[in-house]
């Protein structure tokens, strides 16, 4: 297809006005003219800009179906009162429904790719396949295996091997699988160099939960001789391929070092690091460090929606309030954040920018409506003005999946309709246990 007379979010997050832009799978041409003899579908990109789809760095994407099931609540109350419960009954055929959920939602806000750590992954991969959607998907390690135990007889041992086994780098490239830990709290030593050992195997980065709370923090260090949940696993050696460290939020200036000599990139969560009173990243020390940092919006049932712009948003205006200091976070890094380095972290590195070579993963935004107007700078009207209804259009690998209210991948009212029917069932089953 060809988009015409459309403005463009460069590599550098520059504008080209009034250009025209090629793509199949891939970006074939970008140009202040026609191409010769082109024949094929025509966008008109009047009044539109094109711009490199977003990436969730970090979601739980079946938790769509407890959306506002709890909230007001601490952390710990909430997991084990409300979310853990809830999750004791899903089956793998309602996490297929809410991972579709999520990827109908994700694809109206622009998101082309998640990376996510849940269970069932086998369905998660089904519904993102169903979708056309991008997913780095990964069946996290948790429990306390004894020494005499047989760690091959663990359920997620067992199952991220064959998980990784069947289904690493396939659908065109779209499905990526990576191993995961949860958490140091929820896990071992034995556990941690298990996992090490087979992210090493299959030389695969890590996808793992980082001091979310101050708690967290402080009481690994209290479990494992002053070492922080960075410091810990890093000596267990769980980053030697690098990975997607979650959250982040009270990591030390030893972490940050750790994570830019290992290529650990931080996937922060503003809103529901706000929502659960969690707190709020120190970006700027990461980023003088060398750490790249993406975005990603939590599950559902901690956010409650899977918006990009929001987060884009939020991860400007907090750096700026936690520092006092209105400079920090230039729209540039928060579109950085968002899309590339998104993508690098899920080691796609051919995606995440409109150029020519790389991937048609691309969102068509809105740049005639009265919120994007006028507009004297485009990068901060997107990072500070741009809301849901301002994204007309979302393309993946050259696919249009998202055309302006209409979905050409999902059947939205289907899957709204058995979402809902899951957590219905779930509710009546949790009522009668009660």
């Amino acid at each position: 297809m060809l988009f015409k007379n459309i403005a463009v979010l460069t590599k550098d997050f520059d504008v080209l006005e009034n250009q025209f832009v090629a793509c199949d799978k891939a970006i074939t041409y970008i140009e202040g003219v026609k191409p010769p003899e082109y024949s094929g579908r025509e966008i008109d990109g009047k009044g539109k800009l094109l711009m490199p789809a977003f990436v969730n760095a970090h979601a739980h994407s079946p938790m769509t179906l407890l959306r506002g099931y709890g909230e007001n609540m601490v952390l710990q109350d909430w997991l084990t009162k409300k979310i853990f419960p809830f999750e004791s009954h899903l089956t793998g055929e309602d996490v297929y429904n809410g991972t579709l959920l999520a990827m109908a939602e994700s694809l109206r806000n622009g998101i082309v790719s998640t990376t996510d750590m849940y269970y069932f992954c086998e369905d998660m991969i089904r519904a993102a396949n169903d979708a056309r959607c991008k997913l780095n998907v990964s069946r996290a390690f948790a429990g306390a295996p004894n020494e005499g135990d047989d760690i091959g007889s663990y359920p997620s041992y067992r199952e991220a091997r064959g998980l990784y086994e069947a289904f690493h780098d396939t659908s065109d490239g779209r499905i990526r699988v990576d191993m995961s830990l949860h958490a140091e709290y929820t896990s071992n030593e034995r556990l941690v160099r298990a996992l090490s050992e087979m992210a090493g195997e299959f030389e695969s980065p890590v996808h793992v939960h980082i001091s979310e709370t101050k708690a967290e923090h402080e009481e690994c260090k209290s479990r494992h001789g002053g070492a922080t949940p960075i410091e810990y696993l890093d000596s267990l050696g769980l980053f030697e391929h690098g990975g997607t460290a979650a959250h982040c939020v009270w990591i030390s200036e030893n972490d940050a070092r750790i994570m830019s000599e290992k290529g650990v990139i931080a996937a922060t969560c503003p809103v529901s690091n706000l929502k659960l009173a969690s707190g709020v990243m120190d970006a700027p020390m990461l980023l003088s460090v060398g750490v790249d940092i993406a975005l990603g919006t939590d599950g559902a049932a901690s956010n409650n929606s899977l918006s990009l712009l929001e987060e884009i948003k939020l991860f400007s205006i907090l750096t700026k309030e936690r520092y006092k200091d209105p400079t920090l976070i230039a729209p540039r890094e928060a579109l950085y954040a968002a899309t590339r380095a998104g993508f690098v972290s899920q080691g796609r590195p051919d995606c995440g920018y409109v150029e020519v070579g790389g991937k048609a993963d691309l969102i068509v935004l809105d740049i005639s409506s009265p919120g994007m107007n006028p507009i004297h700078n485009m990068k901060n009207n997107i990072v500070f003005s741009a809301g849901q209804g301002d994204i007309l259009m979302t393309v993946s690998d050259g696919e249009i999946l998202y055309d302006n209210g209409e979905y050409t991948s999902i059947d939205i009212e289907k899957a709204i309709f058995e979402a809902a029917k899951s957590t219905r069932r779930i509710l009546g089953e949790l009522d009668a246990a009660s």
